[in-house]
């Protein structure tokens, strides 16, 4: 595998943790890896390796493009990697606002119905 591969396997993982990582990669079949490769590559070994700016700062802008897009299914997922990468609830909040005003209150409404659910699991697994 690349370097950039190494490195965006460490990224991933410290951010969406060992365990979402390793049941990702149980899942993985032959028709999957040349995409996960590209995701390891370009997202994780390329983008959040970047030092421009903070993780924190990332996973907000991560979660402000999803709701944005109306991409809800990667919300929770990025939701509980908040607990990795230093973005509060209120920064979650936050982004959704923002989200609500710059590209519709039904996405912001729904993103945070997500974020109010997944939130609820994760005080529930503690």
């Amino acid at each position: 595998m690349s370097d950039r591969y190494e490195t965006g396997m460490q990224v991933r993982r410290s951010v969406l943790g060992d365990a979402h990582v390793d049941r990702a990669e149980a899942q993985k079949t032959d028709f999957d890896t040349a995409f996960q490769t590209l995701i390891t590559e370009g997202a994780w070994g390329t983008v959040w390796a970047s030092d421009a700016i903070s993780q924190r700062e990332r996973s907000m802008l991560t979660l402000a493009l999803l709701a944005a897009t109306g991409n809800f299914e990667e919300i929770p997922m990025h939701i509980r990697a908040t607990a990795r990468t230093g973005a509060s609830k209120q920064d979650v909040l936050e982004v959704f606002q923002h989200v609500a005003i710059y590209a519709g209150v039904p996405r912001a409404n729904h993103a945070l119905k997500l974020a109010k659910q997944t939130y609820a699991e994760m005080d529930a697994n503690d």
